[in-house]
């Protein structure tokens, strides 16, 4: 079923969904099973699946010197969007990004996800390698999530990069795209990030999941200003608990973000790392019943492998 479907077939109920990573290359399933095993109690009806593009790292060669090597280390995406849909029935939202993919690459990675039953994707950039201070697409591949959401539409029309192909067999994506409530870091300012929000969904986006954030107006300003722009697509709003006392420096470094005054005063007064993760849980809970309160048309979780805080966030509002 479609993403949007979902919210449908809801009727104005808020969902509950989940966002994984893939284990590290070497790693099992056995852990994202784990995680999500403790989780299908709140009956997500779709399920995120992370995709990361490749890493350099450098290997020392006998000669002495050092040999730069590309590597994926969370491959799978596909396989296990695959099989969580064969062990749990529910519907897999694999993402697809830019970075580390030819046009060609991504039409492949669409036909694989086709030909699995897998109807959902969510088009993003990606961000820039480790140690690149921008981002650098491949050779052959997307400079934006608009070009991607383009090549996924065009392929939903039975377009294809081919063009000996005739009648090509038309796809059927629900195309997400990411939402910035406190605007893209290499954005501008505000109102551009929105136009090119709008543009996206102009193109052929369906729905749009928000970055996390911590501080719920933002989140209905955001909402206010899209539907002030003529975006009337379902906004899914991203939550991810704030668990360590560190992250009050890191977030807002890594995902240029605002913390609310509030919730720093209450981390920096916990004691330790068990009195910081019960601060998180608290807020996120709060934050959570607001939003579920507010109509929202699914709480989506990203759960970072912290099977554990998530469930006792998500059992507040089930």
């Amino acid at each position: 079923m479609k993403f949007t479907e979902h919210f449908q077939k809801a009727k104005g109920k808020s969902l509950v969904s989940f966002e994984v990573l893939p284990p590290l290359k070497g790693g099992s399933m056995q852990a994202i099973f784990n995680t999500l095993d403790a989780l299908m109690e709140f009956k997500p009806p779709f399920i995120d699946v992370t995709y990361h593009r490749e890493e350099f790292i450098y290997n020392k060669r006998p000669s002495g010197y050092y040999e730069k090597t590309a590597i994926r280390k969370r491959p799978g995406t596909v396989g296990i969007c695959a099989a969580l849909m064969h062990r749990y029935g529910v519907d897999a939202v694999p993402h697809l990004i830019c970075g580390g993919f030819s046009v060609e690459e991504t039409e492949n990675a669409l036909i694989d996800l086709n030909f699995l039953g897998i109807n959902n994707v969510l088009a993003l950039r990606g961000d820039a390698r480790q140690f690149e201070d921008k981002f650098i697409p491949q050779a052959d591949g997307h400079k934006y999530a608009l070009d991607l959401v383009r090549q996924i539409v065009g392929m939903n029309h039975g377009k294809y990069l081919d063009l000996n192909i005739q009648n090509g067999e038309p796809t059927d994506f629900c195309i997400g795209i990411a939402g910035y409530p406190e605007k893209h870091f290499e954005s501008p300012n505000f109102g551009t990030d929105l136009q090119f929000t709008k543009e996206k969904v102009d193109a052929g986006a369906g729905y749009i999941v928000t970055q996390m954030f911590f501080d719920n107006q933002k989140y209905f300003e955001y909402v206010n200003a899209c539907h002030a722009a003529g975006i009337e697509v379902p906004i899914v709003p991203g939550l991810k608990p704030l668990t360590k006392k560190y992250q009050l420096n890191s977030i807002p470094r890594k995902f240029f973000i605002n913390l609310p005054e509030a919730l720093v005063h209450e981390v920096q007064k916990a004691k330790d790392d068990d009195a910081v993760k019960q601060v998180g849980i608290e807020w996120c809970a709060q934050q959570s019943k607001e939003l579920k309160a507010a109509g929202v048309p699914c709480l989506h979780y990203y759960t970072m492998g912290d099977t554990e805080t998530v469930k006792k966030i998500a059992g507040t509002v089930a």
